[in-house]
């Protein structure tokens, strides 16, 4: 479920950094798809907003991590370790509510 879609400038700027961290931790190319998005969590325990980032290292090889802050508080040291590629990998057809 999405979030409240803000769009204020802070809120964007805030998005693009941790967009800017991911790629530069993973060292993805320029041309890479990531995707940062604040969402709002309704399964039981989880906080109440969340950021995910999702991106791509090839045409087919998704990866994700969840930091369980909003974005506005995230930094630099909640991203996962790049040693921790390829346990980030999104498998097609597994969707896990939690994460």
């Amino acid at each position: 479920m999405l979030g409240n879609m803000r769009r204020d400038s802070e809120h964007t700027a805030k998005l693009a950094q941790v967009e800017h961290w991911t790629r530069q931790r993973f060292r993805l190319a320029q041309s890479a798809l990531v995707v940062v998005v604040e969402l709002e969590c309704v399964v039981p325990g989880c906080p109440p907003l969340e950021t995910v980032v999702n991106f791509w290292t090839d045409s087919d090889t998704r990866h994700q991590f969840k930091v369980f802050k909003t974005a506005a508080n995230v930094i630099e040291a909640d991203l996962p370790y790049a040693w921790m590629l390829n346990a980030l990998r999104a498998e097609h057809g597994i969707e896990c509510q939690c994460c």
